[in-house]
C-alpha cells in the first residue's frame, strides 16, 4: 500500500534493535484517514473470504480492525492483555511474547465474543516473530472456528514471523513489508 510506505518514509525512524517507530501515525497517535484506508485495503484484499468477525489484540491494532470490520460490516473483537474484574465470564487465554515491548502477555477474550462455527479475519499493526498471530489464531481454533487470513499493517519480511504463519496455513496479507532496518534505514520489499 503505497500510501503506508510514504508515511513510514516521512514520519517513521528505525531505531536499532531493528524497531520502527510509527507512533506519530499508528501507535501513539492515530491518522483515522489512513486506518481508514487501512481497513478499506484489508477488505478488498479480503473480498473472497465469507467473514464473521475481525480479531485483534489491543492497543494498536484496534484502529485498524475497527476500520476494517466497519468496511466488511461485521463485529470487531479484541484481546485484552491484562484481564479486568468485568471479566468473570469464562474465557479464552493464551501467552504471546511482544518483540518490542521484550515482555510477554496473557491476552485474553471472553469466549461468548469469539463463538465456534465462524470465519475469523485477525488484523495487527506489526508482525515481526508472529507471535501475536499465532496466539490470536490459537484461541480462534480453541473456540471452534476458523482463521481465514491474517492482515499485518507493518510487516518486517526479515524476521521470521510471516514464515511461521505460512508455515502453519494462514494466509497473510502485509500493507508494507520491510526488507531491513540495518544501519537504522527503512528499506522496503519489492512487491
Amino acid at each position: 500500500m503505497e500510501l503506508l510506505k510514504q508515511r513510514i518514509l516521512q514520519e517513521g525512524f528505525s531505531l536499532p534493535g531493528n524497531v520502527l517507530k510509527v507512533d506519530s501515525f499508528l501507535n501513539q497517535q492515530i491518522d483515522p484517514e489512513l486506518s481508514l484506508k487501512m481497513g478499506e485495503e484489508f477488505a478488498k484484499r479480503f473480498h473472497d473470504c465469507k467473514i464473521d468477525r475481525v480479531l485483534t489484540i489491543e492497543a494498536s491494532g484496534i484502529a485498524i480492525g475497527l476500520t476494517t470490520a466497519l468496511k466488511l460490516g461485521v463485529p470487531l473483537v479484541f484481546a485484552r492483555k491484562r484481564t479486568s474484574i468485568l471479566m468473570t465470564e469464562s474465557m479464552y487465554s493464551t501467552k504471546v511474547f511482544s518483540y518490542t515491548k521484550k515482555e510477554t502477555n496473557t491476552i485474553s477474550v471472553l469466549k461468548k465474543f469469539l463463538p465456534a462455527a465462524e470465519n475469523v479475519l485477525i488484523i495487527d499493526d506489526f508482525l515481526a516473530n508472529g507471535d501475536s498471530a499465532l496466539g490470536l489464531a490459537k484461541m480462534v481454533e480453541e473456540a471452534g472456528s476458523k482463521v481465514v487470513g491474517i492482515g499485518i499493517a507493518i510487516e518486517k519480511s526479515f524476521q521470521i514471523g510471516k514464515s511461521k504463519l505460512t508455515a502453519a496455513g494462514y494466509r497473510i496479507e502485509s500493507l508494507a513489508r520491510i526488507k531491513s532496518l540495518a544501519d537504522c534505514k527503512i528499506e522496503f520489499v519489492e512487491e
